[in-house]
């Protein structure tokens, strides 16, 4: 029965738009709980304390609507308003780069080819004519030694601090170096932080047009951290089109809106597959999933990759396939949002 009558709220509230998002109040909604005991049902809507009289007016109207349910003894709705977290100022910054223009590439979830998407946006980057470089925060999976066929431990300089590898114009900086290969990072949470301040003060980095963030994923302490402790132009979201990973793919876009990091856009990755043998398109997880999430979340729809083997091949062997196919259709792909996010970053 509780079930029935929870449906029967849902059908009701989604008619109703999320104050904060203006989107649907229904069970996906981030912004709605509902706990529904013994036919009494109590409601709670995040919202922005600055506009109280349209709540209220909201809350009306839902009550009025809910109790149309004969079921339903009693409805309770409550607005609770979140405290934006705020930015420091850069002075005040924990983690600190002198690089131009500083991106985090995130994904709510791992598998998704965030490391993959990284590593050729950075490359695309430089191939624009900008200088870039690229820190691995994925201190538990660092990927983007292999993924830029670099290996061997960085030298410290006269000023001592370390002098990142480079392959590819690309600078790069991982855990991976400092640790063996097969040696598994376990640490908590105040060893991480450490290595990130470590791998973010501690590098030599130079005058960089562009400093790439491949962060772990997930929503995690190291990633608010880094959200919030450096000077962040923006993210960019990847995922893949199916709902189990736009799910956590939304979980990452509130993160950054929180803290006040403009998400630049979001990438569909794995959109699709064309088969060797019969040349056809197959969508394998789906497709089009990440391009109506952008819609549904008022941000920029970057475009959609492939699962291509040709990538999974050179990615392996840390040969980027936009460094050594330039001509490649996904290397062109790769340089198109490399332009878009160079036009917005920079107006």
């Amino acid at each position: 029965m509780s079930e029935e009558l929870i449906t029967k709220i849902y059908q009701i509230t989604k008619k109703f738009s999320d104050p904060l998002l203006n989107q649907p109040l229904d069970k996906d909604n981030v912004n709605l709980n509902l706990i529904c005991k013994n036919k009494h049902a109590n409601l709670s809507i995040t919202i922005n304390p600055n506009n109280q009289n349209k709540h209220q007016e909201l809350s009306n109207e839902l009550k009025k609507a809910l109790k149309e349910i004969e079921e339903l003894l009693s409805v309770n709705i409550i607005f609770t308003a979140e405290k934006t977290l705020s930015k420091p100022s850069d002075d005040k910054r924990k983690f600190k780069s002198p690089a131009k223009n500083i991106i985090a590439i995130a994904s709510g979830k791992g598998g998704v080819g965030k490391s993959t998407f990284a590593v050729n946006f950075a490359v695309a980057l430089e191939q624009l004519g900008h200088k870039v470089g690229i820190l691995d925060a994925d201190i538990y999976g660092p990927s983007i030694p292999r993924m830029m066929g670099l290996s061997g431990r960085p030298e410290a300089n006269a000023n001592h601090k370390l002098v990142p590898l480079e392959n590819y114009n690309i600078q790069c900086m991982s855990i991976g170096f400092l640790i063996g290969v097969d040696t598994p990072t376990i640490w908590r949470g105040p060893m991480v932080m450490k290595a990130l301040e470590q791998m973010f003060n501690g590098v030599e980095w130079g005058d960089l047009d562009y400093l790439i963030i491949d962060l772990p994923p997930g929503t995690g302490d190291a990633q608010l951290t880094l959200a919030q402790s450096s000077k962040l132009n923006g993210s960019i979201i990847i995922s893949t089109p199916q709902d189990v990973a736009l799910i956590d793919a939304r979980k990452g876009i509130n993160m950054f809106n929180k803290v006040n990091v403009p998400v630049l856009g979001i990438v569909e990755n794995m959109s699709y597959f064309i088969c060797s043998n019969c040349n056809e398109r197959h969508e394998i997880f789906a497709n089009g999933g990440a391009k109506k999430e952008a819609e549904t979340s008022n941000n920029i729809f970057l475009g959609e990759l492939p699962l291509d083997t040709l990538l999974r091949v050179h990615s392996d062997n840390g040969q980027p396939i936009c460094a050594l196919e330039p001509e490649n259709y996904l290397s062109k792909i790769y340089i198109k949002i490399a332009e878009k996010i160079h036009l917005q970053v920079n107006n």
